[in-house]
């Protein structure tokens, strides 16, 4: 293969952790061919899109981006430079021959199961031969199975295990574009979590749509589930900190509970999406729990570890909700008390059951209903967070801080976290006592 040092590239990064996730082993294709990261769009040979479609207006955010960066390829062309431009990821699979209409300058589109051709396909067009523009197969092949070995790049990693939903909530579009579940085998898992492990990762945050759904084969071609192979992680020297995101409530089962119990290295922290607190929208949404199923795994959990803290995801004024259902999805908050959340107001996506169900809400009811649920989300999140100060926890430290002489980093319930301190510890786990909390994030003194 042909080496093309001297040349760079860059990837913007929209949406999910496993967005993250794949932009980085898409960072490692291109290094692999010799090219370096750029700073800047404006710097870079190659320019690409790492897309979500999970929000509302996701693609006409990345048509604006597109257009800046044709205009970065036009300016780059009067100087004798050639700009290759790409998207990847959910928005491609969700519009797919749209991007190519919309802004035929893009040389390259890749659904997110096909961006293991990147390195061939950015080839081919440096190369002046015929490429493939559109890929958006859903192909039984694995991607990981494509992609070369990962490595570190910091204290922290993401590692995914488990691609793709069967659950089709009725608003969401996952299962459109990532496909249905697949998840890694245990031995492919554990090897690329070694592999982390070796060049420097002391934590791990293992990634799915559906993560506590992995079912991946172990070496005897049996079928094991995340509560194993936490614990196969937890048995690796090296790693300090485990975390496992996203969650659905109706796959959190009792050995998994367990975990929260008996495994040190699993962090005090579950992100756990219960997206409304009333039945009638939680059956209207193809959710396959109950407000009190979600309570119910709340009140093990806390029993398993009373210093757990719940982290959640709601969606206000779905079609139909009532002034009630919103008042009960109140009443869940009060009851966890969540010590973080992401709350939005619903948007149609195209293509979803919800986009066409009766009973739209108005937007400025949507608007009042998610202002009340912010306040009161941050209320909690304030609350938990001075409640903090005083107290000396262990914070990873994974980049440095806004002001000259700080790092940043996240505490087991990960909060964001900076303090004085010195480069060295950039990558370390480290124990700062708690001086002072806002919203979201605290101030510290490295002990």
């Amino acid at each position: 293969m042909a080496n093309y040092s001297g040349k760079k590239y860059y990837i913007k990064t929209f949406g999910c952790q496993m967005n993250v996730y794949d932009s980085g082993r898409m960072a490692s294709l291109l290094e692999a061919m010799g090219l370096a990261k750029a700073s800047e769009p404006a710097a870079a040979d190659v320019i690409i899109f790492n897309t979500c479609h999970i929000r509302e207006k996701a693609a006409e955010k990345v048509f604006s981006d597109l257009g800046r960066a044709y205009l970065i390829k036009q300016e780059r062309a009067e100087k004798g430079k050639d700009t290759i431009i790409g998207v990847t990821g959910c928005v491609v699979q969700a519009e797919d021959e749209e991007i190519l209409k919309r802004a035929p300058y893009v040389d390259f589109a890749l659904g997110p199961l096909r961006y293991f051709r990147l390195r061939e396909v950015v080839q081919e067009i440096f190369d002046k031969r015929e490429a493939k523009l559109l890929d958006t197969d859903f192909s039984a092949e694995s991607k990981f199975d494509r992609l070369p070995e990962n490595k570190a790049e910091g204290g922290c990693s993401y590692l995914a295990i488990q691609e793709g939903c069967n659950n089709f909530c009725t608003y969401c579009v996952v299962p459109y574009t990532r496909g249905i579940e697949m998840s890694r085998p245990v031995e492919d898992v554990l090897k690329e979590a070694r592999r982390l492990a070796e060049t420097g990762s002391v934590e791990l945050n293992l990634l799915g749509q559906n993560v506590n759904s992995y079912h991946g084969e172990d070496a005897s071609g049996r079928e094991r589930n995340l509560a194993y192979l936490l614990n196969k992680v937890a048995e690796i020297d090296g790693i300090k900190r485990i975390r496992y995101t996203t969650s659905y409530p109706a796959d959190v089962d009792d050995e998994l509970i367990r975990c929260h119990k008996e495994l040190d290295k699993l962090m005090p922290y579950l992100h756990l999406p219960i997206q409304s607190g009333s039945d009638a929208v939680l059956k209207k949404m193809n959710r396959r729990h109950t407000r009190d199923d979600y309570l119910r795994i709340v009140e093990k959990l806390k029993e398993a570890n009373p210093d757990i803290g719940m982290s959640s995801d709601f969606i206000v004024g779905f079609p139909g909700e009532t002034d009630d259902d919103f008042q009960q999805t109140i009443d869940v908050v009060n009851r966890v008390k969540y010590i973080q959340a992401f709350s939005f107001k619903y948007s149609r996506r195209p293509g979803t059951p919800a986009a066409v169900m009766d009973g739209q809400i108005e937007e400025k009811v949507k608007k009042e209903r998610l202002q009340v649920l912010q306040d009161l989300l941050f209320s909690y999140q304030t609350q938990f967070n001075k409640n903090s100060i005083g107290k000396t926890m262990q914070v990873l430290f994974e980049g440095r801080g806004r002001h000259r002489g700080q790092l940043a980093g996240r505490t087991p319930y990960m909060q964001n976290l900076h303090a004085k301190a010195d480069i060295s510890l950039l990558n370390k786990i480290v124990d700062v006592r708690i001086t002072d909390a806002s919203t979201n994030s605290l101030s510290g003194e490295v002990v």
